[in-house]
C-alpha cells in the first residue's frame, strides 16, 4: 500500500499516513497470522473464550506487529514508554473483544455478502484517488507490497462488517425521550457563573488524642467498616534473573549476531528542525497577505533573523517560540509544506508556500542524515538484552524442572531440598499485595490465591524473575477487634471530629455574609475563595470535585443568593450564583436533531461497554496471566535501554 501511495504524495497528509498504517496493522493483529487457536493443546493458550482457544502465539504477533508499527512512528520507542501506555493490555483486551463479538455474530446468523466486501473496499479512502476506485491492479499492487494476500486483507473486511452489523442490531433498540434530550440539551448547554467558599476538613487543626472510651464507642457504632481481609500464605521458589546473569558468557559473535538481526533497533532516523512564518488570510486581501510575506522574505534574504521576524509577525501556535517546529511537530504541517522541506537542505529559507488558509515560509534550520550506530556503540545494550533473556530461560528451565518434581512429590518443599533449591514462606499477603522488592506487581500474591490448599502453581513470572508457590494456609476474611485496627480508627473519629469544625467554621462564615463578600470572609477564616465563570452540570469543581447538590443550587438559586452550607467529601462550602446563561425551547429546536444524534451515540457506546462487560462473564473469559507476563517480559526486553 505505502509504496503505491509514495507515487502520489502530495495527495496524503501526516495524517493519513498513520491512518494508513495502523489499518493494516489491525488487520494483522485482529484477524491474521493463522495461530490463532489449536495449535499446540492447552499449555500453548494464552486466553480461554468459552470453547474457544487463542494461542500465546497469536498474541505474540499481534503485540510485535503493533510494536513494529509504533517503532516506524516513534523512533524512540522504548520498554518504559510502551508500559506507560500499557499496549501489551490494550492488545489483549481488543482480541477478546473480537473473539466475543464475532461468536455473538455468529450465534446470531449474521454474516457478510461478497458484494457488501466489495463495497467496503471501494470506499476506502486510501484505495480512492479523485473519488473514484483506484482499480483491481493498483489495489493488488498496494496488498502485494504489503506482503498481504486479497484473501486475507478480504476476509478482514468481511469480519469488520460483520461487527458493524452486529453493533448496529445491538443498538437498534436504544431511544431518547424528548424530556431526556431536552434536559441533556440543558446540561450541555447551559451555565452558571459561581463564587464559592471552601473549608476543607483536613486543613482544621485538631491535636486532640481521643480518648479511649470514645475510640472504643466510635469503633462499636462502625464495627462493620473495618475487615480484616482474606490473606493467603504460600511456600515460594523464586530465581533473580540478576543472580543467574553472572553464570552467562556470551560469545562476541552472538552479540554481532544480534546486532545484525536487529540493525533496525539501533538506527538514527533523519533529524530535521524547522521553523515557520505563517501568515493567515483572515478577511485581507490574498495580494496583501503575498506582499507582506514578500516583504519579510526580503529582509531574511538581507540577513534579518528569521526568528525575530516569526515573533514579531507570525500567527500560528509557535510564533512566540521564534517559529520553532521542532524535530517532530513540523510533521503535523500541511502536505504542501511537507513537500516543501524535503526539498532544503540545512539553513536553505523557501519560497513563499500557498496554503489554502494563508501564505508560509519555511527554514531548515538543522537538518542531520540518518545513521546507524555502530556494533561498538550499542553492544553494552545488546549484551544487557541477551543476558536478560539468556537468564530468564535459564530461570524457566530450572524452575520447569523442579515444578515436574514438585508435582510427583506432591510436595514444593520436598522437591526444593532434593534439588537444592532454597524455600521461603511469603508469610500471610492480601490479594495482589507486593512481595518484597521482588515481586512489586503482586503476581505471587495473586496467583496464591487461584490455587487450592497444598496446590501447586505453574510458573510465576515477575519484573525480577520466575518463581514457583505451593498454597500453605488460607486465613479467611473477618471482623477485625478494636486493637487490630486502632489506629485507623483513631484517623477515622479524627476525621469525623475535624469534618464537625469545618461545619462549625462555614456556619459562621454563613452567619456573616450579609455584613460582607464572600472573598473578606474566606480570609478571615482562613478559608478558600474561588470563582468559575461557566460551570455546566456535573463539571468537576476543584476541591469540592462533582457534587449534584451545587449542580441544583447553581441552577435554581436566586441570583446574588448564598446557599446553606453544602456538604462534600471532605468538607463544606457555600455556593453563589453570580449570573446564568440559560437556553429556550427556540435555542432547542434548532439544534435538537443534532443534539439527539450526539446523545444517542453516548448512550449506544454506555450499552455497548455494559454489553461487553456481560459478555466477557456469560462466555468465561479466561487469561493465564503468568504466561502473558512472561510473553511481556520476552517481547519487551528487545526495547530495553532505549531512552
Amino acid at each position: 500500500m505505502l509504496k503505491a501511495m509514495r507515487k502520489n504524495v502530495k495527495q496524503l497528509s501526516p495524517i493519513l499516513w498513520i491512518v494508513i498504517g495502523a489499518f493494516i496493522i489491525t488487520i494483522f493483529a485482529v484477524w491474521g497470522g493463522g495461530v490463532r487457536s489449536g495449535e499446540g493443546g492447552p499449555a500453548d493458550t494464552l486466553i480461554s473464550i468459552g470453547k474457544e482457544k487463542i494461542s500465546a502465539q497469536f498474541y505474540i504477533e499481534s503485540l510485535r506487529q503493533r510494536l513494529e508499527a509504533m517503532q516506524r512512528e516513534f523512533k524512540e520507542l522504548n520498554r518504559n514508554l510502551i508500559q506507560q501506555l500499557n499496549i501489551p493490555q490494550q492488545i489483549l483486551q481488543q482480541i477478546i473483544q473480537q473473539s466475543l463479538l464475532l461468536q455473538t455474530a455468529q450465534n446470531m446468523n449474521i454474516s457478510a455478502s461478497a458484494g457488501e466486501v466489495r463495497e467496503k473496499i471501494i470506499s476506502y479512502p486510501v484505495f480512492q484517488r479523485d473519488g473514484k476506485f483506484i482499480g483491481f491492479q493498483e489495489y493488488k499492487r498496494i496488498l502485494t507490497w504489503n506482503r498481504i494476500s486479497i484473501a486475507e486483507f478480504e476476509e478482514s473486511l468481511r469480519k469488520e462488517i460483520i461487527i458493524d452489523k452486529l453493533i448496529k442490531s445491538l443498538t437498534a433498540g436504544i431511544a431518547i425521550t424528548q424530556e431526556e434530550l431536552w434536559e441533556n440539551y440543558k446540561n450541555e448547554n447551559e451555565t452558571a457563573r459561581l463564587e464559592y467558599v471552601v473549608v476543607e476538613a483536613d486543613k482544621i487543626e485538631f491535636k486532640e488524642t481521643p480518648p479511649d472510651s470514645e475510640t472504643r464507642e466510635y469503633f462499636e457504632k462502625n464495627k462493620e467498616n473495618y475487615q480484616i481481609p482474606e490473606k493467603r500464605e504460600g511456600l515460594l521458589v523464586f530465581l533473580n534473573m540478576e543472580d543467574i546473569k553472572g553464570e552467562i558468557e556470551l560469545a562476541d559473535s552472538e552479540i554481532e549476531k544480534y546486532y545484525e538481526d536487529n540493525i533496525s533497533q539501533f538506527k538514527e532516523p533523519e533529524k530535521m528542525r524547522i521553523s515557520r512564518i505563517y501568515l493567515p488570510y483572515e478577511d485581507k486581501e490574498k495580494e496583501m497577505v503575498r506582499a507582506e510575506a514578500q516583504n519579510m522574505l526580503d529582509k531574511i534574504n538581507a540577513g534579518e533573523d528569521f526568528g525575530d521576524l516569526a515573533i514579531k509577525n507570525s500567527k500560528d501556535e509557535k510564533a512566540q517560540e521564534s517559529g520553532d517546529w521542532g524535530l517532530y511537530d513540523w510533521r503535523r504541517l500541511s502536505p504542501e509544506e511537507q513537500e516543501k522541506i524535503k526539498e532544503l537542505s540545512k539553513g536553505d529559507i523557501s519560497e513563499i508556500l500557498e496554503l489554502p488558509e494563508g501564505v508560509s515560509i519555511i527554514k531548515m534550520t538543522e537538518k542531520e542524515p540518518e545513521i546507524t550506530k555502530s556494533l561498538e556503540e550499542v553492544r553494552q545494550r545488546i549484551k544487557s538484552i541477551l543476558e536478560d533473556q539468556k537468564s530468564r530461560q535459564i530461570a524457566e528451565d530450572r524452575i520447569s524442572r523442579l515444578e515436574k518434581r514438585a508435582r510427583k512429590e506432591k510436595s514444593l518443599e520436598a522437591a526444593a531440598q532434593k534439588t537444592g533449591f532454597e524455600v521461603k514462606t511469603t508469610g500471610l499477603l492480601k490479594e495482589k499485595e507486593a512481595f518484597e522488592d521482588i515481586d512489586t506487581s503482586g503476581s505471587i500474591s495473586q496467583t496464591l490465591f487461584a490455587l487450592e490448599e497444598k496446590e501447586i502453581s505453574s510458573l510465576i513470572n515477575t519484573f525480577k524473575g520466575i518463581g514457583i508457590a505451593q498454597l500453605e494456609k488460607i486465613d479467611p476474611p473477618r471482623q477485625a477487634n478494636l486493637e487490630e485496627v486502632k489506629n485507623d480508627v483513631e484517623e477515622d473519629f479524627t476525621a469525623v471530629k475535624k469534618k464537625e469544625k469545618a461545619l462549625e467554621k462555614i456556619k459562621k462564615i454563613k452567619a456573616e455574609v450579609k455584613s460582607k463578600s464572600l472573598e473578606e470572609l474566606a480570609e478571615k477564616y482562613n478559608a478558600e475563595y474561588k470563582t468559575v465563570n461557566e460551570h455546566k452540570r456535573g463539571q468537576y469543581l476543584g476541591i469540592i470535585a462533582e457534587n449534584k447538590e451545587v449542580d441544583k443550587l447553581a441552577f435554581s438559586l436566586s441570583l446574588k443568593e448564598v446557599s446553606e452550607p453544602v456538604e462534600f467529601e471532605n468538607g463544606y462550602s457555600l455556593v453563589r450564583t453570580l449570573d446564568r446563561k440559560e437556553v429556550t425551547k427556540e435555542d432547542f429546536e434548532k439544534d435538537k436533531e443534532k443534539e439527539r444524534e450526539n446523545l444517542l451515540e453516548v448512550k449506544r457506546n454506555k450499552f455497548f461497554q455494559s454489553y461487553m462487560l456481560k459478555l466477557r462473564e456469560e462466555r468465561e473469559v479466561k487469561i493465564k496471566y503468568d504466561l502473558f507476563l512472561k510473553i511481556n517480559s520476552d517481547i519487551l526486553s528487545r526495547f530495553e535501554g532505549e531512552d
